[in-house]
């Protein structure tokens, strides 16, 4: 097989998976509960402003349909056809258009305070739920991140939420204000004329059994356009944040027509949408159109027989033809609650994320600690049936460096990842103190851990914020005396914007070695009692190394320390080393002690000595 038909057969592989979730997706029922969980959003804002808005609505509304029955009566009483166009009462005449004017001043002013007030919750509770959503996934634990990619997350609270906006704006009031309108129109028309209201709405029911059957097909239309726009922007969040590696690759070409296949599909998908989508407006009009023709024949044969007026016929087409408009709109929607349910139910598929990692109803506040730490008989996984960890037990007495080191994958990361709680075990128990770790709440344990990452994240905004970061509310003598001690204080001076320097997302103006040092400055300001490094220093050279191994001794001074290190000459120096093989601990004991053994931990050393 040719590279090029490898490529696209990995390629139509790629999207077939993608067709099978997107399927699954659209399977789902339509579900009127996530609407009545979206209007609970508006409750805060019901005793406020829905008075206001009822109010302003019934007047717009009785107005409206009052000027029909006006313009009929005109007709009817002050021109009177039956005496002649000669012979107008022009006095009553300017009574009823005075009457009409002023009815649509109050409409006018009615549906401008209406519109108002309809805009201000809708922003509210789009507001509100956005905030929900974001507030929610920041509480969610890591194993919900490690299965999503971060351009669907934020699709969820961008997109998703922005669909919603016309529904609250606009589309639940106006829906209130057409059926009112309809149940006045039917109302007046079968007091008027019965039969005639009854043969013009003869059609109505023919209508609502053929946009029934668009109903679901318009649903799974617009499910899998919100499936293709998530993948488009999972792709682009990928794309952004790996640009370096594909220019370095030369790959452009390969990713670009990715892209555009993926872009094309999303095309197709909502052009498809779009187009069940106006399949309502034709079925209205044609359905109004036979309603229009049955009144002009039917209404001419009652105004020939005298069983109806010049002004009532008038008047009748004036409802018939403001009965077909609020139909419309609330075919249209229905489009956009079909729309409105494909993103809600991806919103609350979120809320209803249940953090892997939660606190217990009575959970208490961790004290201040020594931070002494005991490892359980710690039997973890992170897929079922896949042990990362197995049986580990180790004792930490407070202000201990233990440095813990292996190959990769042998569970070094695991171990700090389930002491600061982002996983829990699944079996076993973890101590600090003495007190198990899911008997306190995450906040006040992890306030007392510090970690510093190999891949460390710089914020956008200045160099003085992102050290602060490890304490919000440091002063700038605290940040610059943070920075002092690990040896950063003398490169952020050498920089023209000094401490207030604005530095990109990820840091990018800053190299590998600067972006590490300033991830030591903030978490000195964190002052936690127990320290995590992973891989800290790989990533420094060998020079900045030397600075901050003297920053260390200060760093790690009466610290419960945790070092995660490939260079093994940075952890020789530590109080207890545990080396660690497929999830358990093998060896143990001081750098001497080891060597002596001449085990793993010797043979570590030795191959990582023989490629210097």
């Amino acid at each position: 097989m040719s590279v090029q038909a490898e490529k696209a057969q990995t390629k139509r592989g790629v999207n077939q998976r993608f067709i099978y979730q997107d399927d699954d997706q659209i399977e789902k029922s339509f579900n009127w509960s996530q609407f009545t969980r979206l209007f609970a959003f508006m409750k805060p804002y019901a005793k406020q402003m829905l008075p206001v808005i009822i109010v302003m609505m019934i007047l717009g509304t009785i107005t409206r349909l009052a000027v029909p029955l006006l313009i009929s009566l005109a007709i009817d009483k002050a021109i009177n056809p039956q005496i002649g166009i000669d012979n107008p009462s022009y006095s009553l005449l300017y009574t009823y258009t005075g009457v009409v004017l002023v009815l649509y001043i109050i409409q006018w002013a009615a549906n401008t305070y209406r519109i108002k007030f309809t805009n201000i919750i809708g922003q509210r509770v789009i507001y509100d739920l956005r905030s929900a959503l974001f507030k929610h996934i920041q509480k969610l634990s890591f194993r919900f991140y490690d299965t999503r990619p971060a351009g669907s997350v934020l699709v969820r609270i961008t997109n998703d939420v922005n669909s919603l906006q016309d529904l609250f704006t606009n589309g639940v009031v106006n829906s209130m204000i057409d059926c009112v309108q309809l149940a006045g129109i039917i109302v007046i028309l079968l007091f008027l004329n019965w039969k005639l209201a009854i043969a013009v709405m003869i059609t109505v029911p023919l209508m609502f059994i053929v946009s029934t059957k668009l109903r679901k097909k318009i649903r799974m239309a617009w499910q899998d356009v919100r499936v293709k726009q998530s993948r488009i922007n999972s792709h682009l969040n990928e794309a952004i944040q790996g640009i370096r590696v594909t220019q370095a690759y030369t790959q452009e070409k390969e990713n670009i027509s990715f892209f555009t296949e993926m872009n094309a599909v999303n095309r197709k998908s909502w052009d498809r949408a779009s187009a069940m989508n106006q399949t309502f407006g034709p079925v209205i009009e044609i359905t109004g159109a036979i309603g229009t023709f049955i009144l002009f024949f039917y209404g001419a044969y009652l105004l020939k027989s005298g069983a109806m007026t010049v002004g009532l016929l008038v008047a009748f087409a004036n409802y018939v033809g403001n009965f077909w408009d609020p139909i419309n709109r609330l075919g249209q929607l229905y489009s956009q609650l079909l729309v409105a349910m494909a993103s809600s139910e991806r919103i609350f598929e979120y809320l209803d994320e249940v953090p892997n990692v939660a606190e217990g109803k009575e959970a208490k506040e961790l004290p201040p600690i020594r931070g002494d730490v005991n490892f359980k008989n710690i039997v973890f996984e992170y897929e079922k049936g896949r042990h990362a960890l197995k049986g580990i037990s180790l004792d930490v007495t407070a202000g201990q460096s233990i440095a813990l080191v292996g190959h990769t994958g042998s569970g070094k990361s695991t171990i700090i990842n389930l002491l600061s709680r982002f996983y829990d075990p699944v079996e076993g128990q973890i101590l600090v103190d003495g007190i198990d770790i899911r008997d306190v709440t995450i906040e006040s344990l992890r306030s007392q851990i510090g970690i510093v990452m190999q891949d460390t994240f710089i914020f956008s905004g200045s160099i003085r914020d992102n050290i602060r970061f490890g304490r919000l509310d440091a002063t700038d003598e605290e940040v610059e005396a943070a920075a002092k001690a690990v040896n950063a204080h003398e490169f952020i001076t050498n920089i023209p914007g000094g401490y207030d320097t604005q530095v990109e997302e990820r840091g990018n103006v800053l190299s590998m070695g600067q972006r590490q040092l300033l991830s030591f400055a903030r978490a000195l300001l964190a002052n936690p009692r127990i320290l995590i490094l992973d891989e800290a220093t790989a990533s420094i050279d060998t020079e900045t190394e030397v600075k901050i191994q003297e920053a260390l001794k200060t760093l790690l001074q009466g610290r419960t320390s945790f070092i995660i290190a490939h260079r093994l000459s940075t952890i020789r120096h530590a109080d207890h080393i545990v080396v660690l093989d497929h999830g358990r601990i093998q060896e143990q004991g001081t750098h001497e002690s080891l060597m002596t053994q001449r085990g793993t931990y010797f043979g570590l050393i030795e191959a990582q000595y023989r490629f210097l």
